[in-house]
């Protein structure tokens, strides 16, 4: 039985995280941590070191969706110049700092087994303009990072790719479900399960090392369903 770490802020999710876990048969140590604080991601990397091994790593860290409406105002689309400055610290420092950090300490623990797998959970709006200007940036420099870092982990065993979802039934999600089609929607698992499946063919996920990756496309190629027996639709270019 493999024990799975988990992290977040939010202690309640956490809990239900690690009840579904053994409901499934496995374990997970839940950590309430803030990924925007060194020190505590730190000791996260310490306690996992200090006895268990690290071969996967799934940076989906990410800050900028708080108060999208401030003052009565959806101020998500706005364009750059009307955008509120907090949400390139949430997106930058919550999101890509905090994915680059990590990467980093886990690194450090994969490079002495010769072997690992990072997923850097990303979107399509690194290639098309999508909600606004820094919500763009920050993917673009999620698939950089990625892409570069690819580069410097050649030869070492371990792999890195950036990975694109598409539409997941998140519970903010269902909440807008009246003005969504959901027909080709995937559950919060089938992107896990799609990351487990690459996660054991190491020879294919060094052949994606350094590339943006859909999940729905190679969960095609492994025969990953979602929970309901489905296979997703890939979500592309031109649809999202």
């Amino acid at each position: 039985m493999r024990r799975l770490p988990h992290t977040g802020r939010d202690a309640e999710r956490l809990r239900r995280t690690a009840a579904e876990a053994a409901a499934l048969g496995g374990e997970a140590f839940a950590r309430r941590i803030d990924h925007t604080d060194d020190a505590q991601v730190e000791a996260l990397f310490a306690e996992i070191e200090g006895g268990h091994r690290l071969e996967l790593l799934v940076n989906n860290v990410w800050g900028g969706y708080e108060q999208m409406v401030e003052n009565g105002r959806f101020t998500w689309p706005d364009p750059y110049w009307e955008q509120p400055r907090w949400r390139w610290d949430a997106m930058m420092t919550a999101g890509v700092r905090a994915a680059f950090l990590a990467s980093q300490l886990a690194t450090r623990i994969m490079l002495r087994q010769s072997r690992g797998l990072i997923v850097n959970i990303s979107f399509w709006a690194a290639q098309k303009h999508i909600g606004n200007v820094l919500y763009g940036m920050a993917k673009a420099a999620t698939d950089k990072m990625t892409a570069d870092m690819a580069v410097e982990l050649a030869g070492s065993g371990i792999s890195v790719v950036s990975l694109y979802p598409g539409l997941v039934r998140t519970e903010k999600v269902l909440a807008a479900a009246e003005y969504l089609d959901l027909s080709t929607s995937e559950s919060p698992r089938f992107i896990g399960r799609t990351i487990a499946a690459l996660w054991k063919e190491r020879e294919l996920a060094k052949t994606f090392s350094g590339r943006v990756c859909v999940a729905a496309e190679i969960a095609g190629q492994l025969e990953v369903k979602d929970v309901d027996g489905n296979a997703p639709a890939p979500l592309t270019l031109a649809k999202v």
